[in-house]
């Protein structure tokens, strides 16, 4: 180690066997980036300004446009830079910043959708009960408990990759940092990190994967004792954007962090589609099937649209 010297920045290397098509990339990611923002901020604007959905359900929907936004965020404006070959590298402290961040707010969704779940739960099978158990302040310490939780989590994920030495090579197979491109370049012994990451990432993933599945087997089941047709198909359709949601959510999780075998190009590809598409699909998920948004964002731009005509 006294031979080396510590690495100060490293070399984002993007995709691997995607040269030449940076600038394809580029309008693709872009393209993506702009409607995530967009896309969130409408449903953002819907659930503050229309008094109908001043409810809990929509409140964590609000909370997850939120994180929707800063989640790609994260490594967007670094790879579009990439993309447009102005900046490859990025320093020591950028790289940790962005690993923590990445599972800071990754991790606070997946607690997110848990909390959804459990809304949905209480929503559909105690309906009589719902305004007492999902209280303004059951929300607030629901929500300020996924912000603490997941700090913890992508803190200790943080301190076990960079209390490596890093000593070179600086290069970084992917648009951003993340774990499994980053420990390969230690040098030194990176067995604790990987169990530490793997367990805790899976820990947390399959904990909460398990609750929601628990949360939607009794919501089935509460369902399918509902008499009317009509009522039934009213539970299914507030359920079925949330699950949806889950679906895209969990699959690039076990994909990543979950797998025994390593795919470099498969990874950086489903990490990157997981970055930037899926945070712009929740939108459409969530307002397509839903009257009460659609009904809120027409009345929060019309009044916009007079608002700036007068």
């Amino acid at each position: 180690m006294r031979n080396h010297t510590p690495v100060t920045e490293f070399l984002l290397m993007g995709i691997p066997h995607t040269q030449g098509l940076e600038h394809a990339l580029f309008v693709f990611f872009l393209t993506f980036y702009l409607l995530t923002l967009v896309g969130n901020l409408l449903i953002l604007l819907a659930t503050l300004t229309s008094s109908n959905l001043h409810t809990p359900m929509y409140f964590f929907l609000g909370n997850l446009s939120v994180f929707d936004i800063f989640f790609p965020s994260v490594s967007s404006p670094k790879m579009m830079l990439y993309l447009l070959g102005q900046s490859r590298t990025i320093s020591y402290q950028g790289c940790a910043c962005q690993l923590f961040f990445y599972h800071f707010l990754g991790c606070t969704e997946c607690f997110l959708y848990t909390v959804m779940a459990y809304d949905r739960f209480a929503a559909i099978c105690h309906p009589l009960r719902y305004t007492a158990i999902m209280n303004p302040r059951v929300c607030a310490i629901l929500t300020l408990s996924t912000w603490m939780g997941s700090s913890v989590h992508a803190s200790v994920l943080t301190f076990f990759v960079f209390k490596l030495p890093y000593c070179g090579p600086k290069e970084v197979g992917n648009f951003f940092c993340d774990i499994p491109v980053v420990l390969p370049l230690a040098c030194a012994d990176t067995s604790l990190a990987q169990t530490v990451s793997f367990t805790n990432v899976g820990v947390v993933a399959l904990l909460c994967f398990l609750l929601v599945l628990t949360s939607y087997t009794r919501i089935v089941i509460s369902i399918l004792r509902i008499s009317s047709s009509e009522g039934r198909h009213r539970a299914f359709s507030t359920c079925s954007a949330h699950l949806t949601s889950v679906l895209l959510f969990y699959g690039p999780v076990v994909l990543i962090y979950l797998r025994p075998a390593s795919s470099p190009w498969l990874d950086s590809m489903v990490q990157v589609l997981n970055n930037i598409v899926n945070p712009s699909l929740n939108p459409l998920i969530y307002s397509l099937r839903n009257k009460d948004v659609k009904l809120a964002l027409r009345k929060a731009l019309i009044q916009g649209v007079h608002i700036c005509g007068v």
